[in-house]
C-alpha cells in the first residue's frame, strides 16, 4: 500500500480496508510485526440548515440596527442580510472529504 492519500471516491474503500485491519490484528499471531497501525474513519453530520433557518429571524430584527452603524450607512442592508441567508443555505448537500494516511475524515453539511 502506499502512503499516499487516495482519491475522494475510494471513502468506502479505506472504511472497508480499516474494518479489515482491525479484524486481521486480532487473527494476526503475536510473531508477526504490525504493518501499520489501523486508519481512523469519522463520519459528521451537520444540520446546518435547519440552524441557519432557526436563527434567521434573529438577523431580519438586527436590520434596522445595521441601518445606524456609519460604514454601512450607503448599503441596503435587507437584501445584504437576505443574500448572506441565501449564501448560507445554498451550503446545503455539501460533503467534505479529508484523506490522510492516518484516518480519514468526512463532513456532510445539510
Amino acid at each position: 500500500m502506499t502512503p499516499v492519500p487516495r482519491a475522494v471516491r475510494h471513502f468506502g474503500v479505506a472504511a472497508m480496508e480499516a474494518r479489515a485491519d482491525r479484524t486481521r490484528q486480532v487473527v494476526r499471531p503475536a510473531a508477526q510485526p504490525h504493518s501499520r497501525p489501523p486508519r481512523v474513519v469519522l463520519r459528521l453530520w451537520l444540520p446546518m440548515t435547519l440552524i441557519f433557518l432557526l436563527l434567521a429571524p434573529f438577523a431580519i430584527l438586527l436590520i434596522p440596527l445595521l441601518y445606524l452603524a456609519p460604514p454601512l450607512r450607503r448599503m441596503n442592508c435587507a437584501a445584504a442580510v437576505f443574500t448572506l441567508g441565501d449564501a448560507l443555505l445554498a451550503l446545503s448537500g455539501t460533503v467534505v472529504d479529508v484523506d490522510t494516511p492516518d484516518a480519514l475524515v468526512r463532513i456532510r453539511i445539510f
